[in-house]
């Protein structure tokens, strides 16, 4: 079985309809860790030692958050400024991460169709987690595609309970070993495969 560490950052979790749902879904399935972080760190004063004890202990890590300005909440940037220590995370000896997974759980104001090259934002959701990507590979980690909950303005009671039970599936499957890399190697969303390795309806 792996262990997986759901890294969470909201701000303002009072105000997400979307985030309050995911979190009722993943925070009691047995081998997963949940980590608030704005809960922990209302100073952003962060506990390196604690957090890298985490880190060590688990073997996949999400970064679960809104989509803020094509990135994550403050409190990432300052926890990866601080937590990925080079000699620890990264360089010549820094190993200790080596071998694990990452990937984004993220909600988003826009439409699918918003991301691409024809779309309002230009760019595929992807390309906007290629700072995450890249944190992954100086870390030895590798890197999922990530899971992504659209149109959060918009989006109906039942898409969100659906969304819900959906990264549940992914999290029981991960920390099952029931989804492996053939998996999601060739897919652009987490979300639209299931720990048999079929897919969502997503349509």
């Amino acid at each position: 079985m792996a262990s997986v560490l759901i890294q969470f950052a909201h701000p303002q979790l009072s105000k997400s309809i979307i985030q309050k749902v995911l979190l009722k879904y993943c925070r009691d399935i047995k081998g997963v860790t949940f980590n608030d972080l704005y809960e922990y760190y209302p100073d952003l004063y962060i506990d390196i030692k604690r957090e890298q004890d985490l880190l060590v202990a688990h073997d996949i890590v999400i970064f679960q958050h809104p989509f803020y300005w094509y990135s994550c909440p403050a409190i990432i940037k300052q926890w990866m400024d601080l937590v990925l220590e080079y000699d620890w995370a990264y360089g010549h000896n820094g190993n200790m991460l080596r071998g694990k997974k990452m990937f984004n759980a993220i909600s988003c104001g826009g439409g699918k169709n918003t991301y691409g090259p024809h779309g309002y934002n230009h760019y595929p959701i992807n390309d906007f987690l290629l700072p995450f990507r890249q944190t992954a590979s100086l870390c030895k980690m590798e890197y999922m595609p990530p899971f992504v909950v659209h149109s959060s303005f918009r989006i109906t009671d039942e898409a969100i309970r659906s969304y819900g039970q959906q990264y549940a599936s992914i999290l029981e499957g991960l920390v099952n070993d029931d989804i492996t890399p053939n998996h999601y190697r060739d897919i652009e969303y987490l979300n639209e495969v299931l720990p048999s390795g079929e897919f969502f309806n997503n349509d």
